[in-house]
């Protein structure tokens, strides 16, 4: 019998959100999380995001999905410009939770989380970085990682 991977999947939902919505598709998260279980073996997929109330509806499909939820409050900012950065959430369950998981599946365009990459990479922990959008993928991500990373 094949061993499957204990895989973990950690995404930036932001970004994820607005790189298919550039290119004017809807992502149908219930195939998505399929998808990275058959063809990663992704057990766990952690999706940040910042909380907002009358996104309800939206969290309790994602769960049911199968995604791990993990919120942020929500920042309003200069003229009630929302602000739910997790990037900072999202790179330290990766980095505290790498002995749980065989591989790691980052799923974003955002160059911040460059030094997640090769922290990961040089853990030999990184499967695949999955870019919603190679077009604005990070140049640093693409560089750097240019054989872990993928566009799906």
């Amino acid at each position: 019998m094949i061993k499957k991977e204990n895989n973990y999947a950690f995404i930036d939902s932001q970004n994820v959100h607005k790189g298919i919505k550039s290119l004017g598709w809807e992502i149908d998260w219930k195939k998505f999380r399929v998808h990275l279980k058959d063809t990663y073996d992704v057990a766990v997929a952690y999706m940040f995001l910042g909380f907002m109330q009358d996104n309800q509806k939206l969290y309790e499909h994602l769960q049911r999905c199968g995604f791990v939820l993990v919120f942020k409050p929500l920042i309003y900012g200069d003229g009630g410009v929302v602000k739910g950065n997790c990037d900072a959430d999202l790179v330290l369950y990766a980095a505290t939770k790498v002995n749980d998981y065989d591989k790691a599946v980052l799923i974003t365009s955002d160059g911040d989380f460059y030094s997640l990459t090769r922290f990961l990479y040089e853990r030999r922990k990184l499967f695949v970085v999955l870019s919603p959008y190679i077009d604005t993928c990070s140049k640093l991500l693409k560089k750097e990682e240019r054989e872990n990373i993928l566009h799906e």
